[in-house]
């Protein structure tokens, strides 16, 4: 296929699929390599950044995705009748962002970093899809392991957990570590308009602690 056509049919693909679709199928289907997909990709996301259109092509990790300008979510909410989606609780960032930097890590780890139980809050986050389950560790009573989903990629807008903001001193525990992990949030924010152009989602709670 010529670029004109590759560009259209995976434009094609992406509109029907509706969610991230992996490189690897994407290739297979639209019969092209690696690099052609990537640099047909990159003229899709150009053209639309350019044309300031109401869609946009991003990269998660390893998959591709069509969603919405993040521009024009005050006129998708308005339209749609959806309420302003609920942001996540201060307990509720701590704890993903443990997860983010540290995954795959268990509940107990988690704990010890905070200081308090949060059981509760990892229950929450996997209801919103922005971790999930990873395996058990190898350890008696082989607790499980959770990490981040590309969900949480797209809601903070990354394409990878390369982008993530640096996190100073990393060898640190217990309090100074929660202090810079809540310093990193407050970067974390600064650029991520969390799931704005998401449907309606139950509010979450502040922890009690």
């Amino acid at each position: 296929m010529e670029v004109k056509e590759l560009e259209s049919a995976l434009e094609g693909v992406l509109f029907a699929a509706g969610e991230p679709v992996p490189v690897e199928r994407l290739c297979l289907g639209l019969e092209v390599d690696r690099p052609t997909l990537d640099a047909v990709a990159q003229r899709l996301m150009d053209r639309y950044s350019y044309d300031r259109r109401g869609i946009r092509l991003v990269r998660l990790d390893t998959s591709y995705q069509l969603c919405s300008a993040p521009e024009f979510a005050n006129y998708i909410r308005k339209t749609l009748e959806s309420r302003k989606p609920a942001r996540l609780s201060q307990p509720a960032l701590e704890v993903l962002s443990i997860i983010a930097y540290y995954q795959p890590v268990t509940r107990a780890y988690v704990d010890q970093v905070r200081g308090v139980d949060s059981s509760y809050t990892i229950g929450l986050l996997l209801e919103r899809e922005l971790i999930e389950e990873a395996g058990r560790l190898a350890v008696p009573g082989r607790p499980v392991q959770f990490k981040t989903t590309k969900n949480f990629l797209r809601s903070f807008g990354l394409s990878s957990l390369d982008e993530l903001p640096e996190l100073p001193n990393q060898s640190q525990e217990g309090g100074q570590m929660t202090l810079e992990l809540e310093a990193t949030l407050a970067r974390l924010r600064e650029g991520a308009a969390l799931e704005e152009d998401q449907t309606e989602q139950p509010e979450i709670p502040a922890e009690e602690v």
